[in-house]
């Protein structure tokens, strides 16, 4: 998977207009981009600002009016933003439906769906993704490489993770049923779904105490459901570190030397091997050495 970054993308036109504010909005590096992005990221916290504020209840009650023309206003200027990055670029569908391009979108759609959907607003702090914009502006690459190297570990992990998820749904299923059997609607298991969550929450050991087994059975059931809780908590995280480690080892590979064998052509091995595993002879590098 690729790191959340900018694609890459090309300007519409070589010179003109087009030319000139593609380099202020896509460039990072000259003082006219820079001011773009600083100034974009300073609207961007103060939007995510006013929406957070306005979930208070007596704030909205005294400002509620002034809070919504504010977050029109910046509605409006970050409407305008994605339409020119859009008309900017030589191919706007590649950046429309680039990572960037989708969080832009979702940045302005709350805003008029909560012309049809009252309270829809509350979505826009999905805006404080984009102040992730920071690490390009401040030139901190290396830390969107390093997401990137996380991400392909998930990536890569994500067989063995649904395997192990659809484990726990199954132990879910026939624990929430178990209980739903053994102690009824009469003790808060009501039905097989309610039963399931109280499954859930207890192999998470969260324990909200809402549902409580009462008989001797369905208690030997809950201390069995908890053991095993405190067995698989353990599994998702070994299986992404394992993932982890191979990538960061892939990774630190790459631009290594090629290890190929002059013998039997063999070039599968690590970037610090001296002899072929295949036919044992010496590796061209380990030779220079």
């Amino acid at each position: 998977m690729r790191p959340l970054s900018d694609p890459p993308l090309s300007p519409a036109a070589d010179t003109g207009w087009r030319r000139h504010w593609f380099d202020i909005i896509y460039r990072h590096d000259t003082p006219p981009s820079r001011n773009f992005d600083l100034l974009l990221v300073a609207a961007i916290i103060a939007s995510v600002l006013v929406v957070m504020l306005d979930s208070v209840q007596h704030l909205h009650a005294r400002w509620s009016h002034w809070m919504y023309g504010v977050e029109w206003a910046f509605t409006v200027l970050f409407t305008a933003e994605y339409v020119a990055r859009l008309m900017v670029v030589r191919r706007p569908l590649r950046y429309a439906f680039s990572i960037w391009g989708v969080i832009d979108l979702l940045s302005i759609l709350p805003t008029y769906l909560s012309l049809l959907v009252p309270g829809a607003q509350s979505l826009l702090v999905v805006r404080a993704l984009r102040i992730l914009r920071v690490f390009r502006i401040l030139k901190l690459t290396r830390y969107i490489e390093e997401s990137g190297v996380l991400m392909h570990a998930l990536w890569r992990s994500r067989r063995k993770v649904l395997v192990f998820l659809f484990t726990v749904i199954t132990i879910t299923i026939i624990a929430g049923a178990l209980m739903y059997l053994l102690e009824g609607p009469a003790h808060g298991f009501s039905n097989i779904p309610s039963s399931m969550y109280w499954a859930v929450v207890t192999m998470a050991t969260v324990g909200f105490g809402d549902i409580v087994p009462q008989t001797a059975l369905g208690r030997f059931v809950t201390s069995v459901l908890i053991l095993i809780g405190y067995s698989i908590i353990a599994v998702p995280t070994g299986i992404y570190t394992a993932e982890l480690a191979n990538s960061m080892r892939e990774a630190g590979q790459q631009g290594q030397p090629s290890q190929d064998c002059s013998r039997c052509g063999l070039q599968t091995h690590v970037a610090d091997a001296r002899y072929c595993s295949r036919c044992g002879n010496a590796l061209s590098i380990a030779a220079a050495d």
